[in-house]
């Protein structure tokens, strides 16, 4: 097995669309959270007996 020399990472350089598709990720969590919300507030008012 090579050895790795101690001027290179284990991980290695971070990808240049690291940061944007850090944000991506988390607008797409808070819209999906944002989304069980208002579904779950239209299965309250319309299906759920009260």
């Amino acid at each position: 097995m090579s050895k790795l020399l101690s001027n290179q990472s284990v991980l290695g350089e971070p990808e240049p669309w690291e940061k944007w598709e850090t944000q991506l990720c988390l607008w797409s969590i808070g819209i999906g959270i944002a989304g069980l919300v208002i579904l779950g507030v239209l299965v309250d008012l319309f299906l759920l007996p009260g």
